[in-house]
């Protein structure tokens, strides 16, 4: 059975497919998109060799031709270099302005391969089939592609959105339980800002998600995409509302730069950015000690960080200030007022924002 979602852009409006199997629409999916002739498949060495035969017939199948370029797994590879290697591969295939990509993957995957595509010759379509729970609750919707730097992540891209996204929860029972628990930080973030019976839900129901009972993950996975894909349709390039999404990612983001992308996953890097930024708000008198202690402990029954002894407070706090969200010299924060809402706060000083990163180191 098949769950279809929109993510309301007018004329660039695209379905989301979510369901158990249904990885088979591909086909369609190219054809309803436009596809003609030759479809790129970017994957990394892990999901290839999961599922880069059963997605290439799926391609071949529904009368393209497929060239798959398979980019080294983990979040340093997420760099400009391997956009250069994507548009080699696929150049040399003789890929031209009527052709298709399709990413299969994570989060890594989908935000480079939709970058490439949107600057190989100039923007081509492609199609985001997430394997893992934080791209197809988060990183596969919304249209932000891009790669890392060496002094901060994700500051090189660009808003391109999808032609659709095939969400199969199937594919999640390859995922390695380290990146099912990663992948769990976004669902909870979207609990924290958004709706408090989803955080509900997801505090009651660790044991069945964990075990990828599918049953249980199937609202989370759908709600977080409803919350996505509405936010999205309101503000697509982060004006104001969207903003809202990246609740513990300004402190994530510069734990992932000072640990240049090898200790944490991004959901891990979350996790521990989600507890600074409940710190934070305690420390400003948005919220009390029990939402924090709530907080964490969600975030504990999902095996995630809550704590990080060895941070180094010092240099988190200078990644910070690179982070792409701040504005005129400006830290933005994403700041809890309760379960399910969040403001946005310009306003936190340098001293403030350093405590926090020290609520979580001790």
């Amino acid at each position: 059975m098949t769950t279809q979602l929109t993510v309301a852009l007018g004329e660039r409006a695209y379905p989301i497919h979510l369901g158990v199997g249904n990885v088979g629409l591909l086909g369609e999916a190219l054809r309803v998109a436009g596809a003609r002739g030759t479809v790129g498949l970017v994957t990394d060495t892990n999901v290839a060799a999961l599922y880069g035969e059963t997605v290439e017939k799926l391609v071949t199948d529904a009368g393209y031709r497929c060239v798959t370029h398979t980019m080294p797994a983990g979040e340093e590879y997420k760099r400009l270099g391997e956009i250069e290697a994507i548009c080699g591969t696929f150049l040399e295939a003789g890929l031209d302005r009527s052709s298709m990509m399709v990413a299969l993957g994570g989060g890594v995957v989908g935000d480079v391969a939709g970058f490439a595509a949107s600057a190989y010759m100039r923007g081509i379509p492609f199609i985001q089939v997430p394997t893992t729970i934080v791209a197809q609750v988060d990183s596969s919707v919304g249209g932000k592609t891009g790669v890392n730097h060496p002094l901060g992540k994700n500051t090189i891209g660009a808003f391109y959105q999808p032609s659709a996204v095939i969400i199969d929860m199937e594919l999640l029972h390859t995922l390695p339980t380290r990146e099912l628990r990663a992948g769990m930080a976004e669902v909870i973030k979207h609990g924290v800002i958004a709706d408090a019976d989803l955080f509900d839900y997801t505090e009651k129901n660790a044991e069945a998600i964990l075990n990828k009972e599918l049953a249980a993950l199937e609202r989370p996975i759908r709600r977080s995409c409803e919350i996505k894909s509405a936010v999205v349709a309101e503000d697509e390039t982060e004006q104001g509302l969207r903003a809202i999404l990246n609740y513990g990612h300004t402190f994530g983001h510069a734990i992932e730069a000072v640990t240049h992308y090898e200790v944490y996953l991004h959901g891990e890097a979350v996790s521990l950015g989600m507890c600074a930024a409940g710190a934070l708000a305690q420390q400003l008198g948005m919220v009390d000690s029990d939402f924090v202690a709530r907080q964490e402990a969600c975030c504990v029954a999902y095996g995630l960080p809550v704590r990080w002894p060895e941070l180094p407070v010092d240099e988190a706090v200078t990644a910070m200030r690179k982070d792409k969200k701040a504005r005129t010299g400006s830290m933005k924060f994403i700041l809890p007022e309760g379960m399910g809402k969040v403001v946005q706060r310009t306003d936190v000083t340098e001293e403030q924002a350093r405590a926090a990163f020290e609520a979580i180191r001790h």
